[in-house]
């Protein structure tokens, strides 16, 4: 038997060699598994807040934006309907919206709304799930009232505000959905305007 002199520095290069392609092994070992724990991309969609840019929004226009799933609805309000909101109440079936889960607390008031001018409403048929027609015209939706919403299917209405109208099957108010102002031109949806 020989006395050969250890090389040391070739036992430090294969023992770091060796301890780095382990540690690459070991990752793509594990990668799988700890991926598994992420929520897929349908997942993190169906809840996540989308952003609106409505800075092209015109008077009398609507916008229509995907939130889990579902139309939203912004549609910018001439002043007029504006003026002509609180004089409807006595054709609505909720005028004062008392129902607490349609609309966030930010939004309980006339207007259903942060801004006045800003109607944002989930555009969902509240009595059997249809998507109702955007009317912009006077009596299109309800005689000696300027637009509003109408379900074709069976014959569902609602105001500007989304409130809905007396003698139609659907009961309930169209449901606002969370929502604030990022400045004047970008509204998120999805969020509450209190958990800014």
């Amino acid at each position: 038997m020989s006395n050969d002199a250890v090389d040391t520095g070739r036992r430090r290069f294969l023992t770091a060699a060796t301890g780095v392609v382990g540690a690459i092994g070991g990752a793509f070992v594990a990668y799988p598994f700890l991926a598994s724990w992420k929520p897929s991309a349908k997942a993190q969609a169906a809840g996540a807040p989308v952003q609106a840019d409505i800075s092209k929004l015109q008077v009398g226009e609507r916008l229509v934006v995907e939130w889990r799933g579902q139309p939203i609805w912004i549609v910018r309000r001439p002043d007029n309907v504006l003026k002509n909101l609180d004089g409807i109440g006595d054709k609505l079936k909720d005028p004062e919206s008392a129902e607490e889960e349609q609309q966030p607390a930010y939004a309980k008031n006339a207007y259903r709304s942060i801004k006045p001018e800003y109607a944002i409403l989930i555009g969902i048929c509240t009595h059997l799930g249809c998507s109702p027609l955007y009317q912009k015209e006077l009596n299109a939706v309800v005689e000696g009232v300027e637009g509003g919403f109408f379900c074709p299917c069976h014959g569902s209405r609602f105001d500007l505000a989304g409130r809905v109208f007396s003698g139609v099957p659907a009961q309930q108010n169209l449901r606002v959905p969370p929502h604030k102002f990022l400045s004047d031109t970008q509204l998120m949806i999805g969020v509450d305007q209190e958990a800014a």
